[in-house]
């Protein structure tokens, strides 16, 4: 393995000034400053990560805490999106990314006690119960934390615009005509309530007000308890002429039930989803949803979350907000009556 000592050598100069140099300290020259790295990048040269840890107390490592209600893991296209734009970002300011869990060597711990154990300088919290008294601890402590679509005082949070998407979807839905409009919705959490109390809104300012059994509950990614409420929906005596579901997934699931029973989507009866997953592009027709901004979400994740590692005093606690794009698929057509 190169050393500093090997490239102090090459240069000609003190391993003192190579540190210096590799370090970006003002006082090293330019012209100096850029034949060590040249050098010590031709060497193939790497810093020592523990050396390091020592000189500048960080870690360089970001803590990566994500739990979904559909136990999907890295197979949820949303937050597996999000992530890879967090990771690319990280990686790209000189930070690894380590998952956060609750087992250490096969003994149960905190989340906290993990970040601990793992040295991480800070940690990103996604699509997780944030009501846990473990998630509580986590940001109650001095790590710094952001988090995904839910607000804590005091913590940077990066929200998805769930009532600005709600809202540009259900205006579309109405635009074609349409007001027998069912929701079949995702289990309560922050998400869902800003969605549900746009659709509402929406609907209120129009004038509309819709029967309650048209307002259903299926997990996120739950296809099947999504494809039970369809079937529930078109049992009623007034059955919707549009189902707006929690995730493009589930919508595709209820278009598979309603083409079971003869319907043709997008006329006889239209479907939306939401996230822009591929399956809205791959299905057909092509669902309607909202597209979420995942690269940016990522993006904004990681820069923030060094930024507030990096410059803690000068970092501003803020909630970003990303807006969604709205994407005309075929599944969506005129109102029949």
């Amino acid at each position: 393995m190169v050393s500093m000592k090997d490239i102090a050598k090459e240069c000609g100069v003190s391993v003192a000034t190579v540190s210096k140099a590799l370090n970006n300290y003002s006082d090293i020259g330019k012209e100096t400053r850029e034949r060590i790295a040249q050098v010590a990048d031709r060497m193939g040269y790497f810093p020592n990560s523990s050396a390091r840890a020592l000189k500048t107390k960080r870690t360089y490592s970001l803590g990566v805490l994500f739990m979904d209600e559909a136990n999907s893991g890295l197979t949820h296209q949303f937050f597996a999106r999000i992530l890879e734009s967090f990771k690319v970002t990280a990686e790209n300011e000189g930070y690894d990314i380590t998952f956060v869990g609750t087992n250490i060597s096969k003994r149960k711990t905190s989340y906290l006690e993990h970040c601990r154990y793992r040295g991480v300088d800070g940690v990103l919290i996604a699509n997780i119960d944030f009501y846990d008294a473990h998630i509580q601890e986590l940001i109650m402590s001095d790590l710094p934390v952001i988090t995904i679509d839910h607000v804590f005082d005091n913590r940077i949070s990066v929200v998805s615009d769930n009532v600005g998407g709600m809202r540009e979807l259900t205006e579309y839905v109405l635009s074609k005509g349409h007001r027998k409009i069912a929701y079949i919705h995702g289990l309560d959490s922050s998400v869902t309530r800003a969605r549900l109390s746009s659709f509402y809104s929406t609907l209120a300012a129009h004038g509309i007000r819709i029967p309650e059994e048209y307002e259903r509950v299926a997990p996120y990614l739950d296809v099947a308890a999504a494809g039970e409420q369809t079937d529930q929906l078109l049992a009623l005596p007034v059955p919707p002429t549009c189902i707006l579901y929690p995730d493009d997934r589930c919508a595709l699931s209820g278009i598979n039930h309603l083409r079971a029973r003869g319907f043709e989507v997008g006329k006889d009866i239209s479907v939306a989803g939401y996230d822009g997953d591929f399956a809205a592009y791959l299905a057909i027709p092509q669902i309607t949803t909202i597209a979420q901004n995942t690269t940016q979400i990522g993006e904004t994740c990681a820069k923030k979350l060094i930024d507030l590692i990096e410059n803690p005093k000068s970092t501003i606690i803020e909630q970003i907000l990303v807006h969604g794009t709205l994407e005309r698929g075929a599944s969506v057509g005129q109102a029949a009556d």
